[in-house]
């Protein structure tokens, strides 16, 4: 199959991009308006661009509705957001603060969360995140005619949970328990290796699925149901 992308809407784009770049890290991102309401959302277009200074990106399509996102709104006006890493016991939180809530409700509040003071932003923390980045606004790039952007941000503060933080300055990920981005869904990281692995290994995954962690069949995807959005926001 070949696809010519010029053909392509912005929805049908959208699925081959999220279906084909994954797992991806997602950036649950906090940030707080000009007057003083938290937010918070998970990015999954999210990675690291720069190491001196340290610097992460996130890329931001609008609302379902084409407006622009609180998330984004707030790191322009503000120039100030947070990232904190879901692991496993935030994932449904994590993803229930995808939902489009309207820009005067806390989202914190909304999903349950707790917050925790950042040190030199002013957006909060998620309190119980294993790792955050307190980050500033560097600059921000628009992106085709779509209300898409790219906003690239300095990490000022690294906030690791103690019992990760390893000799070295290494993080100990085998403890993370991270949860990453695939299409529609997630996957939790649990498997490491290095290469080479043994022949006999990697024949005996031949043709075979992901394992799932709920009770669904292997082929369901909420891609084209109702609970999914070209934004890719939770819908209530």
């Amino acid at each position: 199959m070949i696809i010519d992308a010029s053909t392509l809407d912005a929805a049908a784009s959208y699925k081959l991009l999220i279906g084909s770049v994954l797992p991806r890290a997602i950036g649950w991102v906090s940030t707080v308006s000009t007057t003083g309401v938290a937010n918070l959302a998970p990015i999954s277009f999210f990675t690291v661009v720069g190491r001196v200074p340290p610097m992460v990106s996130l890329s931001m399509q609008p609302r379902s509705t084409g407006e622009l996102k609180d998330t984004f709104v707030n790191i322009r006006e503000t120039g100030e957001f947070c990232t904190n890493l879901v692991s496993l016991p935030h994932a449904h939180q994590a993803h229930r603060s995808a939902a489009e809530f309207d820009s005067e409700i806390d989202e914190f509040e909304a999903v349950g969360l707790r917050k925790a003071a950042c040190e030199v932003v002013s957006a909060p923390r998620v309190e119980g995140a294993p790792i955050s980045f307190e980050c500033t606004l560097d600059r921000i790039i628009p992106m085709g005619d779509q209300g898409d952007h790219v906003v690239f941000g300095e990490v000022r503060r690294f906030h690791i949970r103690d019992d990760l933080y390893l000799d070295g300055g290494r993080i100990d990920i085998a403890a993370l328990h991270p949860v990453g981005r695939l299409a529609a869904e997630y996957t939790l990281v649990e498997n490491v290796f290095t290469t080479p692995l043994e022949d006999g290994l990697v024949d005996g995954r031949r043709g075979s699925r992901m394992q799932r962690l709920d009770d669904r069949p292997t082929e369901f995807s909420p891609i084209d149901t109702a609970a999914w959005s070209a934004s890719g926001a939770v819908r209530d």
